[in-house]
């Protein structure tokens, strides 16, 4: 420790402000990785498989993983060979754009594996996301007068038609039986 003790006298409230847009900057540069789900059966025709096939190499290259599940039904599980062999045909296909993160394994009646985007896969989506946030953030700083503009056009001025809609409102909510409609009072008032 310093002698004499050294210290700053600051704004705790601007320090906690400046805390916070520090944290949010970080949060808009950072990238979120889903997991997304593609789902065949033993059954799947090949164009249906190829089809499923390609959303999952667009899923890899945006950076984000894929979970590819075989759905066994009714007699269907006996063959469980059927299934594990749709999903070494997937990891063929993919070997370009994608790593094996989970190997094959049954859970109840679904056989499933988790792929997840190769390293240069996952390197070239962390920088296209990095762009499109770079640009985002110079657009929003291009136009910082946008935002007032766009709410001056609905003003509504007091008596213009709020009382004909509450009139309209309530007559139909005594017509539903909910409420007596104003100047329609039950006979005998009130208990």
């Amino acid at each position: 420790m310093a002698k004499p003790p050294v210290c700053k006298i600051m704004d705790y409230g601007k320090f906690k402000y400046e805390e916070k847009k520090k944290a949010s900057e970080a949060k808009k540069k950072q990238v979120v990785v889903h997991l997304k789900e593609v789902k065949l059966r033993p059954k799947t025709e090949e164009h249906d498989y190829e089809f499923k096939v390609r959303n999952v190499r667009r899923f890899l290259e945006e950076g984000n993983k894929a979970k590819v599940t075989i759905m066994f039904r009714g007699r269907e599980i006996t063959h469980k060979e059927l299934g594990s062999a749709i999903l070494d045909d997937v990891v063929k296909d993919l070997k370009e754009v994608a790593v094996v993160e989970q190997m094959p394994r049954m859970e109840g009646r679904q056989m499933f594996m988790i792929l997840a985007p190769s390293p240069k896969v996952a390197q070239r989506a962390r920088e296209l996301a990095r762009q499109q946030a770079d640009a985002a953030a110079k657009k929003a700083e291009a136009k910082p007068g946008e935002g007032a503009k766009a709410g001056e056009g609905g003003k509504v001025e007091a008596g213009s038609s709020g009382s004909k809609g509450s009139e309209a409102a309530s007559v139909v909510a005594a017509q539903a039986g909910m409420v007596p409609a104003v100047g329609n009072a039950a006979p005998g008032g009130t208990k």
